[in-house]
């Protein structure tokens, strides 16, 4: 190529540079113009839904401040409704109270009137009253006194006699069912504890192998019978009964410790004094040890449980004891079964009523002598030993030295008097039995208007016969109650004792 050429291809080169730096200027000044106004157009829209969407919160904050204006409003013409009502009300209420002031007050001058022609009235009255009296004293002869204390006087007898009826009533009552009761428990409990009857006596007879054996039980000049019965505490008959020593004291437990002794001597073969001090203190000691292991076989038997040693050591020797021949552990054992059987009858409980049945008697067998009833005595050993006060109680009242205070108390009375007063439980001696139905008959004969008194069932009934002239059959009843009372106050008896009153009206007449 000629430089003419590349000249002329360098210009034309450089004119369609130039030209299409000016077509492309300007087409990107049409697009960035296209642009600019698609920009301000969009903007515009922007702007216009921006103030609709301003314009439409506008709105609706300004209805809801309209409706709370409203609820504001309403509210306010409501409490403003209230208060007038409350301020009719009250001034109704107002209206109200001076009315009833001014009939208050005339109330009150009406009540001011009547009182003066009431006092007026009632001084009339008064002057005619002491007129009336004055008549009355007159006519009856009686002061105004005097007639009171005879009204009194009369009340009174109305209210005795009725009393006495409205008393014979309940008892009755009482009687058909109470009595029922009763009877069907404590014959019940009877049936369901049977025991033995064992009658003890105050001498122990020790049989032995022949004759001989009593010289050495006597010794030397009475050498060995005289230490024996000093160790013992007992008093030893060796008399002319064959193949037989006689051990007589009132304690069973020293007669027991004597026969034990003999016992061990005669077969030992070896009998001195000095021998006989020590097989003594020898036998007192397994006494005791059976004594103790006694009260805890009882104790384990009967289920009564927590027993102080001591209480265990008390009911062990009352197997040494008796009771007008009345074994006092069996006595003890059979009032505690009774206990129980009567208390589940009664919906108590049965376990507490053995305790105190088994216990009711510990004050009969003391360490020493005691200047108190034993009923008191055994109250104060179980207080002393840490038993609970209803059992505390039922010990001490069992006899009414002590008040009673729980439902254990009566049961264990009751018991004590069933397991005692049962045929062939305890002997009583002629005389003194004699003497019991004797006092008995005397001291329902020392009552007015009593003609002759039996006592029958071996004291268990008294029937008195009185004169029909002289108590009416209302006072019969009366007699009866004032006999029973006098009887539980003044004597000493096994069981109850039934009193019947009899009055009966006779005519008579002769055929000539």
């Amino acid at each position: 190529m000629t430089p003419t050429g590349i000249i002329i291809a360098v210009a034309c080169f450089l004119v369609g540079g130039i030209l299409g730096y000016f077509v492309f200027r300007y087409v990107l000044k049409q697009k960035f113009k296209q642009t600019l106004e698609e920009a301000e157009i969009q903007a515009e829209t922007i702007k216009k839904d921006k103030l609709l969407e301003v314009k439409e919160k506008f709105i609706n904050k300004k209805a809801e401040l309209e409706k709370e204006m409203s609820a504001r409003n309403q509210k306010m013409q409501q409490n403003e409704n209230k208060l007038k009502q409350r301020e009719l009300s009250l001034n109704q209420r107002n209206e109200e109270l001076n009315r009833r002031k001014q009939d208050l007050e005339v109330e009150k001058e009406q009540v001011e009137r009547q009182s003066k022609a009431i006092e007026i009235k009632s001084e009339e009255l008064s002057k005619l009253q002491e007129q009336e009296i004055a008549k009355l004293e007159s006519i009856s002869g009686l002061s105004a006194d005097e007639a009171k204390e005879h009204l009194v006087e009369t009340l009174k007898d109305e209210a005795k006699t009725q009393a006495q009826q409205y008393i014979n009533e309940i008892m009755d009552d009482a009687k058909m069912t109470a009595n029922k009761e009763a009877k069907r428990i404590i014959i019940q409990s009877i049936q369901r504890v049977a025991t033995e009857t064992a009658i003890e006596n105050s001498v122990t007879v020790f049989h032995i192998d022949s004759d001989e054996v009593k010289g050495r039980v006597i010794g030397r000049e009475g050498r060995n019978i005289r230490a024996l019965e000093a160790a013992t505490g007992t008093e030893i008959v060796v008399d002319d009964t064959p193949e037989a020593i006689v051990i007589s004291a009132f304690d069973p437990v020293r007669r027991e410790i004597c026969r034990l002794a003999l016992h061990q001597l005669v077969a030992d073969g070896r009998i001195h004094p000095a021998r006989i001090e020590e097989v003594v203190a020898k036998v007192k000691k397994q006494v005791e040890e059976e004594i103790i292991e006694t009260g805890k076989r009882t104790a384990i038997d009967l289920g009564v449980h927590g027993l102080h040693p001591e209480l265990i050591r008390i009911v062990g020797k009352m197997k040494y004891r008796s009771s007008y021949g009345q074994n006092l552990l069996q006595h003890a054992r059979e009032t505690a079964n009774l206990c129980a059987v009567m208390a589940s009858e009664l919906g108590l409980n049965p376990k507490k009523a053995r305790r105190a049945g088994l216990l009711h008697d510990i004050g009969k067998v003391p360490d020493e002598d005691p200047e108190i009833p034993h009923a008191i005595y055994g109250a104060k050993l179980a207080e002393q030993y840490k038993e609970k006060p209803d059992i505390v109680n039922a010990i001490g009242a069992h006899h009414d030295e002590m008040e009673m205070t729980t439902l254990l108390s009566p049961i264990v009375q009751a018991c004590d008097a069933i397991s005692g007063a049962r045929p062939g439980a305890r002997r009583e001696i002629v005389e003194a039995y004699l003497k019991r139905l004797n006092d008995l008959e005397s001291l329902a004969a020392a009552y007015p208007g009593v003609t002759k008194t039996y006592a029958i069932q071996a004291g268990r009934e008294l029937r008195v016969i009185v004169g029909a002239d002289k108590i009416s059959d209302k006072e019969i009843e009366t007699l009866s109650n004032d006999i029973a009372k006098k009887i539980q106050d003044e004597m000493t008896y096994p069981g109850q004792v039934k009193i019947t009153v009899i009055r009966e009206t006779r005519a008579v007449s002769f055929a000539k």
